[in-house]
């Protein structure tokens, strides 16, 4: 295969800015992904005179030493609700991501009870949901930390009905033959009472798991009976009466232990060690932080990204003189064959009859489809129209949504209009999403909706005999321009679950590769599944 060529000058000015500027975006996310940490780790005293130890640290313990966790939607919620971006950043309120237990792939999630007790905001729903989808998706065991509050009923309206989906789908996942394990480290009550209700194996904390609908405040409202936190659902009466709970630990690290057991004891299939050709790319994955140009107006190559993603930097281009401004290509990346889709610009009407061929024929031998996004979306104009923009552009979009393929996007510049959907946005349903700190999402740049404007109230006027106000137009044009700007913004997007997390561009290979496994290891798996789930007797 022909080795990509590179023009990129590490020591040129451009680059050095270049690299400035996106280390100093990536520098926010990092620094806003500790202030969660620190959040949480601020209740440590707390939790150490209750003979706990923090939920980071719950998910630590658990993990295999030394294996890969991926952590997604660190930033859920971001300016959201209750999180302010600030004091009170939360992460949604959850720790969710991929890791290995025992040596089995699984999706953990561990409630944040360090922040505002593991109370559950609206887009902590979405993250939890996010993660059961995945879970199916890629047939992988759900290992759940639990310790909250419940859901947070200043926002019930945003939550009630949508939180009800949790519950169909464990009893979907149970039904699809994949194991669910609830840790229970302190409070699952009222609804979340459930979620160890419908799990496959609960473990439970003497003194500490309380899983009941109805606290006693609730009970001697509702029935006037008294009754303390431990006789409505502590450890020992649903480990010694109910039968809820599978195992009763003495304290967090054993609960954890006994979680790491299940595992090891399932017949589920390791983490995949067999052997691959695996070559590193000829090129330095560090320069990718000085690639996509600090003005978002700026292009930039996309095959001098994939020379730093694939394996010895190879990548048989599939046509590459029609269609150019769409990238399409074979590659191997950590020794897997992969198709990948990138941008160099808008997608035009031959660039979309391109990628629709390339995404079926990917389909048709099994490879998994990787989408590298920077477009302005699809070419618009008399030519474009003329020659079949729409009818070639749907031929894409379709071809996109019926792959049966895993596939995998990564936002790396502008994810513009429909270019979001021809190039598998979230709304495509991709296996994983994620964005580099430089991604911008909208229907349309900023400076274009806000000529867009201009352009219909003069239209408006003229129609009416009528004098444009300049000042209030320009005032609504900077409004316009300023409003689309803030909303196509990475943080924003992330904040809305659009991506599942904001990576640093050197892990993006590294990042792709674990994602890949977990597809491929999803694809291999066979679920024992039966129509009706496993019934608490």
């Amino acid at each position: 295969m022909p080795v990509l060529s590179s023009s990129v000058d590490p020591q040129s000015p451009a680059f050095k800015a270049n690299a400035e500027a996106m280390a100093a975006k990536l520098a926010k996310v990092r620094e806003l992904e500790e202030r969660v940490r620190q959040n949480s780790a601020a209740r440590r005293e707390t939790f150490e005179k209750r003979g706990q130890i923090l939920p980071r640290e719950r998910v630590e313990r658990l993990l295999d030493r030394g294996a890969p966790f991926l952590e997604i939607s660190t930033l859920a919620g971001y300016r959201m609700h209750d999180d302010d971006g600030g004091r009170n950043i939360m992460g949604g309120g959850s720790i969710a991501g991929i890791g290995v237990v025992a040596g089995k792939r699984v999706v953990v999630t561990a409630n944040d009870s360090g922040i505002k007790g593991g109370t559950i905001p609206p887009m902590g729903l979405k993250k939890a949901l996010r993660c059961q989808e995945i879970a199916l998706e890629n047939r992988l065991p759900i290992v759940s930390l639990v310790e909250s509050g419940g859901a947070n009923l200043l926002y019930q309206a945003e939550m009630f009905v949508e939180g009800g989906r949790s519950f169909a789908n464990q009893a979907r996942l149970s039904a699809a033959g994949i194991p669910q394990i609830a840790i229970v480290h302190g409070s699952s009550t009222a609804g979340g009472a459930y979620l160890p209700g419908l799990s496959d194996y609960v473990v439970l904390v003497k003194g500490r798991s309380k899983i009941f609908l109805a606290g006693p405040p609730l009970v001697k409202a509702a029935i006037g009976e008294d009754a303390s936190d431990e006789e409505l659902g502590g450890a020992d009466v649903h480990g010694r009466v109910t039968g809820l709970g599978e195992y009763v630990a003495d304290d967090d690290v054993q609960a954890l232990a006994i979680g790491r057991q299940i595992l090891r004891h399932l017949a589920w299939d390791k983490v995949e060690g067999a052997p691959r050709s695996v070559s590193a790319p000829v090129y330095d994955p560090d320069e990718l932080l000085g690639i996509v140009p600090a003005d978002d107006r700026t292009p930039f190559e996309m095959r001098e990204v994939i020379a730093r993603i694939v394996d010895r930097s190879e990548f048989l281009e599939f046509k590459a003189a029609y269609g150019a401004e769409t990238v399409c290509g074979h590659a191997f990346v950590d020794g897997r064959p992969v198709g990948i889709l990138g941008n160099n610009g808008p997608i035009m009407p031959d660039g979309s009859t391109k990628a629709a061929q390339f995404i079926q024929l990917c389909d048709q031998s099994g490879t998994p489809l990787v989408f590298l996004q920077n477009t302005t979306g699809y070419m618009v104009g008399k030519q474009a129209e003329a020659d079949g923009a729409i009818k070639h552009g749907s031929k894409m979009i379709q071809a996109v949504a019926n792959a049966r393929v895993p596939k995998f996007t990564f936002v790396i510049g502008g994810s513009y209009g429909a270019g979001n959907y021809g190039m598998c946005g979230r709304g495509f349903a991709p296996r994983f999403i994620f964005s580099w700190p430089s991604a911008r999402t909208a229907v349309m740049g900023g400076e274009q909706a806000a000529r867009v404007m201009e352009i219909v109230a003069r239209g408006k006027a003229a129609r009416e005999g009528g004098a444009v106000d300049e000042e209030a137009l320009a005032k609504q044009s900077a409004m316009i321009r300023g409003g689309i700007e803030a909303q196509s913004d990475a943080l924003f997007a992330t904040a809305r679950l659009w991506d599942d997390g904001i990576i640093d561009p050197r892990d993006t290979r590294a990042v792709l590769a674990l994602c890949l496994s977990v597809a491929a290891e999803g694809e291999r798996r066979e679920l024992r599944a039966n129509t009706f789930g496993v019934a608490r007797m």
